[in-house]
């Protein structure tokens, strides 16, 4: 397994019930730089969840925790992050950005981080 994989996690909360935040500790504990963007600043391990589209480089995997319709005022930060791919976690499949991310050639990947991590296929 090759650590170190910039991962922006997209939707991050502090609440230990949200997916999103064992993401966070997971990838945390798999040595991934995370950079969290969520509705409200707070702290997972260390790692700061920020309000806004922060510019961040060398990204190598967005991973959405954000419905559908949360992802659009996202579309631009995303794309322009220029990740190597995107993790549609489930409930966030979107086939309009998984087109603009095919567009940008950027790896479209319906799976969960989670699991992915877990079975060492992250």
């Amino acid at each position: 397994m090759t650590a170190g994989k910039k991962t922006v996690v997209l939707g991050a909360s502090a609440n230990p019930a949200r997916y999103s935040y064992l993401a966070v500790k997971k990838l945390t504990a798999h040595q991934h730089p995370v950079v969290a963007i969520g509705k409200r600043k707070a702290t997972v391990d260390g790692v700061a969840i920020e309000t806004d589209h922060m510019p961040v480089d060398n990204v190598d995997t967005v991973t959405l925790y954000l419905n559908p319709q949360n992802q659009v005022p996202y579309y631009d930060y995303i794309l322009n992050l220029r990740p190597s791919r995107i993790i549609f976690n489930p409930g966030t499949e979107n086939e309009e950005l998984m087109r603009m991310a095919k567009e940008n050639n950027i790896q479209p990947v319906v799976a969960c981080t989670l699991v992915m991590l877990s079975t060492g296929q992250y």
